[in-house]
């Protein structure tokens, strides 16, 4: 794929799985038991909602370094719906099936956000960014010169 198919973030193959599972996460939630409302199904849906937020956010902020943090925190709440997906099983209010079937898109997701990361690396390194230095004064005073 070259630069120029990616003409916003909805074009991006892991944006696309992140929507997907987004979908299939809110509808497994209906058959949660009602008392988990505001604990389980509202962390499932947070994190299952925060995996495409944030590659849409940092697909936004047009520097390489910031995408990279933005998609590494999509990373995280992949990693975090898996866990919730754990606590649903062992609560028995999933089946294996679908436990199992959102596990491997789950992994899908998480080995395309590394590959968009690695990418994002590379094109950072083709053009040789660098930051400009920051003068920082922790104190916010002027240094006296003598």
């Amino acid at each position: 794929m070259k630069d120029s198919d990616f003409k916003s973030f909805q074009s991006l193959k892991v944006w696309k799985l992140a929507r997907k599972i987004r979908r299939e996460i809110f509808e497994l939630c209906k058959r949660l038991p009602k008392e988990e409302k505001y604990k389980l199904i509202d962390q499932m849906i947070r994190s299952s909602r925060s995996i495409g937020n944030n590659i849409a956010e940092g697909y936004g902020r047009y520097h390489f370094q910031e995408n990279i943090q933005y998609c590494r925190q999509s990373r995280g709440s992949q990693y975090e719906l898996i866990d919730h997906l754990i606590t649903a099983l062992d609560c028995n209010y999933i089946q294996v099936e679908d436990y199992s079937q959102l596990i491997e898109q789950l992994e899908e997701c998480i080995k395309m956000t590394n590959g968009y990361i690695a990418y994002l690396n590379r094109k950072k390194s083709d053009y040789n960014i660098k930051e400009d230095p920051i003068d920082y004064n922790p104190t916010g005073l002027e240094s006296e010169q003598t």
